[in-house]
């Protein structure tokens, strides 16, 4: 799995890609998104994410609750279908904000306004 990193202002993109089934995997996601401790907002696109087992499953549930913790909003972005039927069988799914496209477009908006007036 690759990791990128976008930050815009208080908000946090965690582009991932390929597939969160080892804990390698999950243990990377881990990090990327504890380093990002300072922001207000972290998005995870799963865009292009083709596969999610267990530890990744884990992973995000642990990470929804680090979140939370640290007055943090975590989002997960388009998962792919079936990424999104793992969540759902694992019976995860209500735990999980998932972001429509608007509701992106918004926080990115609103991020990009506040970092413009910040600099």
């Amino acid at each position: 799995m690759t990791i990128h990193i976008e930050n815009i202002g208080e908000m946090a993109v965690i582009e991932c890609e390929g597939r969160i089934v080892q804990s390698d995997a999950a243990i990377e996601l881990r990090k990327a998104v504890n380093l990002q401790s300072d922001a207000r907002i972290i998005v995870l696109d799963l865009s292009e994410v083709t596969a999610i087992e267990g530890g990744g499953l884990g992973m995000l549930l642990f990470l929804e609750r680090w979140a939370h913790d640290h007055d943090i909003r975590l989002k997960l972005f388009n998962p792919r279908r079936s990424v999104q039927e793992r969540l759902e069988h694992a019976s995860s799914m209500r735990d999980f904000d998932i972001a429509t496209l608007d509701e992106m477009m918004a926080l990115l908006a609103c991020a990009d306004r506040r970092y413009a007036q910040a600099a």
